[in-house]
Parts: C-alpha cells; sequence; structure tokens
C-alpha cells in the first residue's frame, strides 16, 4: 500500500505540472493501481499503464460506463479535465432546467431515483443524484485532467492517452503523462462544446452576446429587449424564462421543427411514443402524435413554425433532430408575449437585421445554437468516428463498439436512456475480456 502512494503522489505532483492538488479530491480509490515508467526527474512527460479501461469524461455517461464495470469487478480511471463530475450539469445549465423526460428514463444504470423526487426532477436535483451516484460507486475520477490526444499503438496492442493538467499542454516540455491502456472509453458526449454561430457583426453589438451555456436566470434580464437565437429544447425554454421575468422576448425560428406537448393527457409523450412504437409503424405512431398535438397545441405553422414533412419518429430516427417538448412557450407565442422571427441576416451595434430586411434593437442575444462533440480534437482515429461532426459512423444500436478496444458512450442522440444503453453493453463486453494475469506490460 504504501508503495501505491507514492507512485500517486508522483502522478500528482511530478506527471502533471509539477503542483499539488486537492488531495480531498483528487484522492483515487484503493482499487485502482497505476504504474508509472521513468522518472519524474528525467523527463517532463511520463508513462502509465493502468490495467483496466480509461475513461475520458465523467459525465452521466462516463459515470455509468464506470458504475457498470465496477460492478463487473473491473476498475476503471476516469479522466475529467473539469474540477467536479457531470460538469455540464454543474456549470452550464441554467437555474430553470428541468428533465424533459419522466425520471425512470433518466436514471443511471444500478441506481433509480428516490420515489420522493417529482416526476421531472429539477437541475438541483438531478445533480444531487449524479452527487450520490459517484459516492455510492467510490467512483472518484481524476479531476483537472485534459486529454491532449488518444492514439492507438499497433506495436503494442494498447492504447495512448497524453494528458495533462488543464489549461496545459502537456506535449511542450512541461509536464504530463501518458497513460496507457488496452481499452479507451470515449465519453466526452455529444455537447461537449458550445456552438458559436459566425454570424456578420456580433462583435459590433454593443448590448450583452451570452450562449445558454453561460445563461444563468431570467431576472438578469427583467426588463430587457433579448433575442434568443435558436429554437431547440433549450431555446424554447430559456425564452419562457425571459418572458415569465418581464423580458420582451423574440426568438428566431430558421428552420422546420416539432413541437410536442411534454404530456398528452397526463402521459408523457416520450412514454407514449415508445408504446406506440411497440404496435405500430413509425409512420403511423407518427401520425397519431401529430393528431393529438393539434388538438391540445393547434396549428404551429399559423404563429410561424411549419412542421417538417417528415414526423417526428421518422426524423429522430433518420438524423437525430429532436422535438421540441413544449412546458409552456408556445402559449406565449401564441398570445404574443413572444415573437417569432426569422434567421439573423447580420447583426448592428444596436441589434439585429433579419432576412426578410427587417431590423429590431435589443439589449441582449443569447445564442440557443447547441452544443457540438469535441472528439476529432483529441482522438487519433479514423475508422470508427467521423471527422466530420465527432460521432460514431455506425449507426444505433451499434455506434458503442469500434476496434482494438474503443469504445463510444453518450454518443447515441437518446440523451441518458441512450448512455445507460452502452454502458451496459461496454462492461459487458470489456469484463468479458478481462483477465488481470494477461494485463501485465513491460516498457
Amino acid at each position: 500500500m504504501q508503495d501505491r502512494v507514492v507512485v500517486w503522489g508522483i502522478y500528482m505532483t511530478g506527471l502533471l505540472n509539477g503542483e499539488g492538488g486537492d488531495e480531498e479530491q483528487l484522492r483515487p480509490p484503493p482499487v485502482l493501481q497505476v504504474k508509472v515508467y521513468g522518472s519524474a526527474v528525467e523527463s517532463s512527460v511520463k508513462r502509465a499503464w493502468f490495467p483496466g479501461p480509461l475513461i475520458v469524461g465523467a459525465g452521466p455517461a462516463g459515470l455509468a460506463t464506470a458504475a457498470c464495470l465496477k460492478a463487473r469487478g473491473v476498475p476503471a480511471l476516469l479522466l475529467e479535465r473539469e474540477r467536479c463530475a457531470a460538469s455540464s450539469w454543474k456549470l452550464r445549465t441554467y437555474e430553470r432546467l428541468r428533465l424533459h423526460l419522466p425520471k425512470k428514463y433518466c436514471a443511471l444504470p444500478l441506481m433509480p431515483f428516490p420515489k420522493e423526487l417529482p416526476e421531472y426532477p429539477t437541475r438541483q436535483q438531478f445533480v444531487d443524484y449524479l452527487d450520490c451516484y459517484v459516492d455510492r460507486f467510490a467512483l472518484a475520477p481524476l479531476y483537472g485532467v485534459e486529454v491532449a490526444q488518444a492514439e492507438y499503438d499497433p506495436s503494442l496492442g494498447f492504447w495512448r492517452v497524453r494528458a495533462a493538467a488543464a489549461g496545459f499542454s502537456g506535449g511542450g516540455g512541461g509536464g504530463g503523462v501518458e497513460f496507457v491502456s488496452r481499452w479507451l472509453v470515449v465519453a466526452t458526449g455529444e455537447n461537449a462544446e458550445a456552438v458559436w454561430p459566425e454570424t456578420i457583426g456580433v462583435a459590433a453589438f454593443h448590448g450583452k452576446v451570452l450562449h445558454t451555456s453561460c445563461y444563468d436566470k431570467g431576472d438578469e434580464h427583467r426588463g430587457e429587449r433579448v433575442l434568443v437565437v435558436g429554437c431547440g429544447n433549450s431555446g424554447m425554454e430559456v425564452a419562457l424564462d425571459l418572458c415569465d421575468n418581464d423580458a420582451k422576448v423574440s426568438m428566431v425560428v430558421r428552420d422546420k421543427l416539432h413541437i410536442l406537448p411534454r404530456d398528452i393527457f397526463g402521459i408523457s409523450t416520450f412514454g407514449l411514443s415508445m408504446f406506440l412504437l411497440k404496435w405500430l409503424p413509425v409512420k403511423a405512431a407518427d401520425a397519431l402524435l401529430l393528431s393529438i398535438a393539434r388538438l391540445v397545441l393547434g396549428d404551429t405553422g399559423k404563429y410561424g413554425i411549419a412542421r417538417p414533412s417528415r414526423g417526428p419518429l421518422e426524423l429522430k430516427t433518420a438524423t437525430g433532430k429532436t422535438p421540441v417538448l413544449d412546458v409552456g412557450t408556445f402559449a406565449k407565442i401564441k398570445s404574443g408575449q413572444i415573437k417569432v422571427v426569422p434567421d439573423v441576416n447580420q447583426y448592428t451595434s444596436r441589434g439585429a437585421e433579419f432576412v426578410d430586411g427587417t431590423h429590431r434593437e435589443f439589449d441582449s442575444i443569447i445564442l440557443a445554437t447547441g452544443y457540438k462533440s469535441n472528439v476529432t480534437s483529441w482522438l487519433k482515429e479514423e475508422d470508427f468516428f467521423s471527422k466530420k461532426d465527432g460521432f460514431p459512423k455506425t449507426a444505433f444500436p451499434h455506434n458503442w463498439k469500434g476496434k482494438n478496444g474503443l469504445y463510444a458512450t453518450g454518443f447515441t442522440r437518446r440523451g441518458l436512456l441512450g448512455a445507460s444503453m452502452d454502458a451496459h453493453k461496454i462492461a459487458e463486453d470489456i469484463a468479458s475480456q478481462w483477465n488481470t494475469k494477461a494485463n501485465p506490460l513491460e516498457l
């Protein structure tokens, strides 16, 4: 045990950036064993072998995979660039947010939500649930560790993952560590980086410009004229939050989209969709859902929101585009409290000019333009992940496993339920290969 403590002490103080960290936060559980090769004095980048899989990303998908592996007796090493688990939920979500799906579809493997929580838990309730999940399975990610590059070495038959303290490049002679492992699980997910659109003139705008990842709550914009650019679930909910806090809201709707009520006569739309798909073809299920949506919401096209020609379930399957589950925003649109406007042609110092030639003045612009994968920026691999969008090339449900011990979790475009499905399959597959006696690596 003493040798193991020394190894971790070398890693934290010498192999990253020469600085000590928060011992309580960064302390590994006793089951983890990392063998370090090379002296912390002789070279700026050291190599550390880990017998189990490396998981890059400690969001819900990474945590779920680590827990499923641990339940099968396989230790995993979680690498997280932020200083906390589930950083997207803790650092980049707005106060009003609730889970859009019922909690039974959002629970991570091996740990259901507490019964006393509401059907749609709040952001804070979900964050608390994730913290309890980390504690229950003693996952202990390495926080503040950013992966710069991961590449399979065919001569070794192992993955080499170069990492350093977050915000510091480990490849320039200033420290860092190269982890070596037989398995690599990519769990950075669909929403690793905020998307900032390149629209003409945004730098000239004199008001506030922020992405929804930096938006907190509507009372910070009380009385303002606010333009929300984007009309997905986040854009719709942020627009509603602003409206409820007496902001004058306009919302850009660029494309056709489906809006469905979150609940239909007391039944979750998502749950109803899953039930219908068990008994009906996709087109028939779509037709029924849209008929009910028109009955509950009315004709969205009358208010500037045209529906696509393909139904919501068919569109989701084909493109991954999720329908908006309405929580009250559409009523504000129908009443005129939220104005639907076309796409932005260019921003001006005082507002925006739209593609129809009209111009409006605003105090703030909030970009609800979504997120993207960042996998292609650090994973050196061409067969499994697409360079175009950083998603697995193979379609669901076969998009969780690549070659040479490479896996992906949280890229199903099916939310937390999809991530849980990935976690079970990945853990089962790795556990079937796991043999501690077959893992020694001599460098």
